[in-house]
């Protein structure tokens, strides 16, 4: 009986069997590739996908109840994460090392392309069903549909990063670092103060419509099954993005790996994407394994600690069944989610989370345009039924 009510020996079920198999292989491959670096790397996309899943912390869903119901517990969590990681970022990036190990920001231009990308990103969230992040751990956690939108994510990416000398050529204005603008102790005050005013207003809007502001730390945590409280979840991905920042050297991302996978795939029917403009420089990363590379490590990493993470909470139950509706919008979301994320320079975490607590201007104007491309994508839902 005592076995049965153990979280952990649900691990040793026949339909844990992949995960068990291909979680160890990770980090094998891993460390065979790029040493016991990128081992770490892995551990730290496990933990992630597993902190992703027990505490549910998507930003699609969070965004969608803000608008339809101004309920704002997703939103404030998501700014105490920004508030955590910036903490440690910007005095990070402006002494240029952290633990004796060289970082550097995600600092982009804004321009044209981003202000676009984030929009259209911002739309197929709603229609594809998550963002970066979300699209992985939902797929670890048995969803179908996810696999999908992520084929069409990546053949998204693929071909906006095939037609990169068109978008590349469009106007944009410098990147801008409020830590090398500022200093860093103004820029963090600034960026403190900025997320503590965002609180402030999504919390009043959320009162003003039910009365009360919903807690997020009002979840039972249970560390090994699930669920953890949305707090908790915040702090554990703030922790995830400044491991990266540790071990790699940069801010975490997703979504450039997409772009790689399709890169590589593509290949293998003839195409040289080594001449193509968005890979100028990248040249290794064609060459080399996908297990060499940090984003793709960490992704692989973020899918497998869902699935356990699914397999501990027992909830690990795939389905095939989608209605036609609900296909169609993961097809053209996924397709929105893979342009949008190259044009825009990533996802929620590699343009919003990152590039914010880097200091950069371009994560502010990336929010502000993909939260307008979910109204839109919001407003879209019921014509697929995915309401």
């Amino acid at each position: 009986m005592l076995l049965v009510q153990n979280p952990i020996a649900k691990l040793f079920r026949a339909e844990a069997l992949p995960a068990l198999i291909a979680t160890p292989l990770l980090l094998a491959l891993a460390a065979h590739e790029g040493g016991g670096r990128m081992a770490v790397l892995a551990a730290i996309g496990l933990f992630a996908g597993l902190a992703l899943y027990h505490a549910s912390f998507g930003f699609t869903a969070a965004w969608r109840r803000f608008i339809l119901e101004r309920r704002s517990v997703g939103l404030r969590a998501q700014l105490v994460m920004l508030g955590l990681g910036s903490l440690v970022f910007f005095p990070a990036l402006a002494a240029g090392s952290l633990f004796g190990q060289p970082v550097g920001g995600f600092v982009f231009p804004v321009g044209v392309a981003l202000v676009t990308g984030a929009f259209l990103f911002g739309i197929g969230m709603q229609l594809g069903g998550g963002c970066g992040s979300g699209t992985l751990f939902t797929i670890g956690g048995g969803s179908m549909r996810m696999v999908v939108t992520l084929a069409f994510f990546i053949l998204g990416s693929t071909l906006a990063g095939y037609h990169a000398d068109i978008w590349f050529a469009w106007p944009a204005l410098p990147a801008v670092s409020i830590v090398t603008s500022l200093g860093w102790v103004p820029a963090l005050a600034l960026m403190l103060a900025a997320l503590a005013g965002l609180y402030a207003l999504v919390a009043r809007a959320e009162q003003a419509r039910h009365g009360s502001l919903a807690s997020f730390a009002q979840a039972e945590t249970r560390w090994i099954s699930g669920p953890w409280a949305l707090i908790v979840g915040a702090l554990a991905l703030a922790l995830v993005n400044i491991a990266t920042l540790v071990v790699s050297g940069w801010p975490w991302g997703i979504t450039n790996a997409f772009a790689l996978w399709g890169a590589k795939i593509a290949s293998l029917f003839g195409a040289n994407p080594e001449g193509w403009t968005f890979f100028a420089g990248q040249q290794a990363s064609l060459r080399d394994s996908v297990f060499a590379d940090v984003t793709s490590v960490m992704d692989f990493g973020i899918i497998l600690g869902a699935m356990l993470a699914a397999l501990l909470a027992g909830k690990f139950k795939p389905g095939f069944a989608i209605p036609t509706r609900s296909l169609a919008a993961a097809v053209i979301g996924g397709l929105l989610l893979g342009i949008g994320a190259r044009l825009g320079t990533g996802c929620n975490i590699g343009a919003f989370f990152s590039g914010t607590i880097s200091g950069s201007l371009h994560g502010w104007v990336w929010l502000v345009f993909a939260f307008a491309g979910n109204v839109v994508g919001v407003r879209l839902r019921p014509i697929f039924r995915l309401d």
